[in-house]
């Protein structure tokens, strides 16, 4: 098979990894903030937590659909119009929370940023292969991308703390990633993309990205990250409200347990770089799911004091599990498939963060107790590290990878 080549500069090349770095950090503000927000909407509109769950699960669902019926985009009408049309749309919904007070308009206005956030996600996903000179080096700038993500995640939870420490309504959170989103449209507008040649007379389409669902390493790889995505949602959506009323030793930690959860998990993404440079990847995701599984098991027995340490503790195995994944499942297909993969893996991963913490309300609205929700995500992790562990013993995706990334 032919391979696609990318002609880039040194420089643009520079200044598109930095947008991007950007566009996942500002993303992150607002998606893994949520859990901050959840007990002031129960508070504010008397919800269950099944209802307020759909704070979440709204846009993740719309993240899905985005991602599976206009990931080809990508691919057909070029990485940078995708991005730029994702962030736009992006911009305008946040501006518009500062107009109105109801949990319904809210939430019509998560679905647009989720519809967004599929655009921009895939787009940007496909252009960190157009950008990498080879497997290795994709997965690495997918775990520094990551990395970014999570120090978004740190700023954002942080932000929605001060504002409410001081009165101030948490949609201001929203009105700054607008303002911020809009800014990163217009630094992509003016940046030079690099041009994918592609291999194929037969432009990418919805045809494509339904039979990539079909294909085994997409989805391998797409329902690997769902049983991690499971996981990590319900850290951040469930783990506030799980340690809400803990009354132990370390009432700090308990405090300060997601933004510990998130400073971990942006630290793991920065340490993975190292770690990819002198372990085989196969190998580390099998130790650090073996680490989230013993994370949630030990949750289990030692109920809410030892959910206080280990729940946090568990970001630093999950650091690197998504975007290595994320990586080698794209990485499986040339240059020109990468938009329409990466829709369908986003799709799986939106629609596991959308399905796992509202099972995870409903299990706990029904038992009385968030903790029960924890039963079901302990089940999700301990799948994780069977799956990875059969990776590690096998490799399937060895031949795939071998293929599409000779100099890998």
């Amino acid at each position: 098979m032919t391979k696609s080549h990318t002609h880039v500069s040194s420089d643009p090349l520079q200044q598109i990894r930095w947008l991007t770095y950007m566009m996942f950090f500002m993303f992150a503000m607002t998606s893994d903030a949520v859990g901050m927000i959840i007990p002031e909407l129960i508070k504010d509109f008397g919800l269950s937590m099944t209802q307020a769950s759909a704070f979440h699960y709204a846009p993740m669902a719309l993240i899905a659909f985005s991602g599976l019926f206009l990931g080809f985009l990508a691919d057909s009408l070029g990485r940078k119009k995708t991005i730029m049309l994702g962030l736009l749309i992006f911009s305008a919904s946040c501006f518009l929370f500062a107009f109105s007070t109801s949990f319904t308009f809210f939430l019509v206005l998560l679905c647009c940023i989720g519809l967004a956030i599929g655009l921009f996600k895939t787009g940007a996903l496909a252009l960190l292969g157009d950008i990498s000179h080879s497997n290795d080096d994709h997965t690495k700038t997918m775990n520094k991308v990551e990395g970014f993500f999570g120090i978004g995640a740190i700023v954002g939870p942080a932000l929605v703390g001060v504002l409410l420490v001081q009165n101030v309504s948490w949609t201001y959170l929203y009105i700054t990633a607008g303002i911020m989103c809009l800014i990163l449209a217009l630094l992509a507008w003016r940046a030079d993309y690099p041009d994918v040649v592609k291999t194929t007379e037969k432009p990418a389409s919805l045809a494509t990205t339904m039979k990539m669902v079909k294909n085994p390493y997409a989805l391998g790889f797409s329902l690997a990250i769902a049983l991690y995505v499971a996981t990590e949602v319900a850290i951040y959506v469930w783990m506030p409200t799980l340690l809400k009323d803990y009354t132990g030793s370390w009432p700090l930690l308990a405090t300060y347990a997601l933004t510990i959860f998130f400073i971990l998990r942006a630290a793991g993404r920065f340490i993975a770089v190292w770690l990819l440079n002198r372990y085989s990847w196969q190998g580390v995701m099998a130790y650090l799911s073996l680490g989230i599984a013993l994370c949630y098991v030990g949750t289990l027995i030692g109920g809410v004091d030892w959910a206080v340490g280990l729940l946090p503790l568990s970001g630093l195995f999950m650091s690197m599990v998504y975007p290595t994944l994320n990586s080698k499942g794209i990485s499986c297909f040339p240059a020109e498939r990468h938009g329409a993969v990466a829709g369908v893996i986003l799709f799986f991963t939106a629609l596991s963060a959308a399905l796992a913490p509202l099972f995870m309300g409903m299990i706990s609205d029904y038992f009385g107790h968030v903790r029960y929700g924890f039963y079901l995500a302990t089940g999700f992790a301990v799948i994780l590290f069977v799956a990875m562990l059969f990776n590690y013993l096998r490799d399937p995706s060895m031949s795939a990878l071998q293929e599409n990334n000779p100099t890998a």
